[in-house]
């Protein structure tokens, strides 16, 4: 410890304080409960979960609220309970085919079976603020009934399969290890599933900011969203004694897949190639910029040059983590006085050189 921090222990302590009652806010105002964050702020909630690796609305709603509404220290705190939670199995790979559907969209094929389902987006808004959400009490909207979520609604990458227009899904071999980044630390270069895994958890802002630099130029992809889907999907775990699979609840996913299109090469006929992206709760932004990411990501496999930011895996993956970059980017302002007197002091024995340097050459001139 730094000496001259020795004996900040009644400040720190004081800081805590200070930071409960600010985030208390003004006592005449009802304190803001967790099935309000969980049910009236859910986006931010979503994000806290997918980007802190644990699906639990509750303790993501108690993290935001401990955190003021900082997401970012949100899902540290989730990161951080995530450690200390004990594993007992592992899930099955969720089937997103059987998703119960609450929100459905194709860029591609404007009539596709199933239909296009819209339900609860920003997409058609006007981006005006809503006065009447001001504090007063607003009716209830009527829920409109919904069929199509029961009607069977095939991948539009299926659609495309049939035609053998599009590569396959890429089914890992019989036998192969999935890796897992939570057990151990990433390495390169890293195989697509602790890629995958690495952009799911990774930062959204961080990611948004890739895939739009792959639309701008920086990558050889022109994407097209084959299709969004939001809903409800069967989380399965096998139990060893019973010898088959139990479903143990429901979580909310988006999937994106984008679909980008490979003039081909020697091993491989012309074809549209995949994106693929899959987050907690309902995060579309999030899932569209990691299917476009992976697939910038995919470009050594298909022999194209890597000349982009977003096709480097070590430059993406490494700093894609916003917890990781939080740490090593806020440490900068704990003390580091001993370090910068160091720096203090060369600058100045460097100053005086430069300035009698500067002195002897004057008098050189002169004479």
């Amino acid at each position: 410890m730094y000496v001259a921090v020795k004996g900040g222990e009644r400040a720190i302590r004081n800081a805590h304080r200070l930071l409960a009652d600010k985030r208390r806010g003004p006592r005449n105002l009802p304190d803001i409960t967790l099935e309000q964050i969980a049910s009236q702020l859910a986006l931010s909630v979503d994000r806290i979960m997918a980007e802190g690796s644990l699906y639990d609305r509750d303790l993501a709603a108690l993290a935001m609220k401990q955190a003021r509404g900082d997401l970012i220290e949100a899902i540290f705190l989730v990161r951080a309970y995530r450690t200390t939670a004990p594993r007992f199995g592992f899930s099955e790979p969720i089937d997103t085919s059987k998703m119960s559907i609450e929100r459905r969209v194709s860029a591609t094929f404007k009539d596709l079976p199933g239909g296009q389902l819209l339900g609860s987006t920003f997409d058609y808004t006007h981006r005006l603020l809503d006065p009447t959400l001001q504090g007063a009490e607003i009716e209830q909207a009527a829920r409109a009934d919904v069929t199509d979520e029961d009607r069977p609604m095939p991948r539009v990458t299926d659609l495309l399969a049939h035609e053998e227009l599009i590569e396959g899904d890429g089914e890992a071999e019989e036998g192969a290890e999935v890796g897992d980044l939570t057990r151990e630390p990433l390495s390169f270069p890293a195989e697509r599933d602790l890629r995958l895994q690495t952009l799911a958890r990774g930062d959204e802002g961080f990611l948004l900011g890739l895939g739009y630099s792959t639309q701008r130029g920086y990558s050889r992809t022109h994407p097209f969203v084959g299709e969004i889907r939001v809903g409800m999907v069967e989380v399965e775990i096998e139990i060893p004694e019973l010898g088959f699979t139990v479903s143990i609840g429901e979580i909310q996913v988006t999937e994106c897949q984008m679909v980008t299109q490979f003039q081909g090469s020697a091993k491989a006929p012309p074809q549209f190639t995949r994106g693929y992206g899959l987050v907690f709760g309902q995060g579309e932004r999030k899932a569209m910029a990691m299917s476009l990411v992976d697939r910038a990501l995919r470009a050594r496999e298909f022999g194209e040059d890597v000349v982009a930011p977003a096709q480097d895996e070590e430059f993406v993956l490494s700093h894609s983590d916003n917890v990781q970059s939080t740490g090593f980017v806020e440490h900068l302002k704990l003390p580091h006085y001993v370090d910068f007197q160091a720096e203090l002091d060369l600058v100045r024995r460097m100053r005086r050189e430069y300035e009698d340097r500067t002195a002897d050459e004057g008098k050189e001139a002169a004479e």
